[in-house]
C-alpha cells in the first residue's frame, strides 16, 4: 500500500530558479510542513496554516504531473517546506526513476531519509543568521557524509554581511562540496514586481562585490534568484 504525501502544489513545466540546477526545465511537487520558521521564508504557506495540503499517493502525483505536461518533462523538483519530513517520497522517486525522470531536492540538512541517496541533485541549504534559525553542524555533517559529493551541493542565501560571514564558515567547514551563494527575497509578499526586481539586482551586485574581493571564496558561484526576477512573488510558476 502506498504511503501518502501532503502536497500543496504540483505545477510546471517551468524552470528551476535556484542552486546547482538553475535554469533546468522542471516540474515542481511542493510538500507541506517544515521544521524551520525562517523569518523571510517565501513559502511560509507550507507551514503557517495558510496553505491546505492534499494527502496524495505517489501514483496520484504522477497522474497530476502527466496531466499538466503529457510527455513534456524529464525532471521533477521536490520542494517544500522541508520534503525530508516525508518518508513516502521514496515511492515517488522510485516511480520517477523507473521512467528515466531526474529528480532534485532542496533541504536544510536537519532530517535524513534513505530516499535522498536516489536523488540526482541534492541541494543542502543551511539557513543563515537572518533566518532566526540555528544550524546544528553535527546533524548537517551526518547528512552530507551519507551522500556522494557528486550529487550534492551547498547553498547559502545571503541578505547581509552577517549572513555572508556565515556562508564563509559553511564553505570553510565543507570545502569538498560545490558551493553556491544566492541573494534572498526580502519582501516575499509584495506585488510591486518592478521594485522587487531592482532590489534583487542591487543585492546581487553587492554579493558579487563581496565575493570577488575575497580570497577565501575563490571556488564559489554567485547566483540571482532567477524565478523571482522573472515572476516576482507569483506562485505556481
Amino acid at each position: 500500500m502506498s504511503s501518502v504525501i501532503p502536497v500543496l502544489e504540483v505545477f510546471g513545466p517551468t524552470i528551476q530558479g535556484e542552486g546547482a540546477v538553475i535554469g533546468q526545465k522542471t516540474m515542481f511537487v511542493r510538500t507541506g510542513g517544515c521544521d524551520y520558521r525562517c523569518s523571510w521564508c517565501d513559502s511560509a504557506f507550507t507551514w503557517d496554516g495558510t496553505g491546505k495540503s492534499e494527502a496524495l499517493t505517489a501514483e496520484e502525483i504522477i497522474e497530476r504531473l502527466d496531466t499538466l505536461a503529457p510527455a513534456s518533462y524529464g525532471h521533477v523538483t521536490i520542494s517544500g517546506g522541508n520534503p525530508l519530513l516525508h518518508k513516502g517520497i521514496g515511492q515517488l522517486v522510485n516511480l520517477l526513476q523507473a521512467r528515466g525522470i531526474q529528480t532534485a531536492v532542496e533541504t536544510q540538512g536537519t532530517f535524513w531519509q534513505d530516499w535522498l541517496k536516489q536523488i540526482d541533485a541534492v541541494t543542502i541549504s543551511p539557513k543563515p543568521p537572518s533566518s532566526g534559525m540555528k544550524t546544528n553542524w553535527e546533524t548537517l555533517n551526518k547528512c552530507l557524509t551519507q551522500l556522494d559529493t557528486r550529487q550534492v551541493s551547498l547553498k547559502v542565501v545571503v541578505f547581509n554581511k552577517t549572513d555572508y560571514r556565515f556562508a564563509k564558515e559553511v564553505h570553510h567547514r565543507f570545502p569538498a562540496y560545490e558551493f553556491y551563494l544566492q541573494v534572498g527575497n526580502e519582501d516575499p509578499t509584495t506585488a510591486d514586481q518592478q521594485k522587487l526586481m531592482q532590489d534583487l539586482l542591487q543585492q546581487y551586485e553587492q554579493l558579487i562585490d563581496w565575493t570577488m574581493n575575497d580570497k577565501e571564496m575563490n571556488r564559489v558561484r554567485v547566483l540571482p534568484q532567477l524565478h523571482t526576477l522573472l515572476w516576482g512573488n507569483k506562485r505556481g510558476v
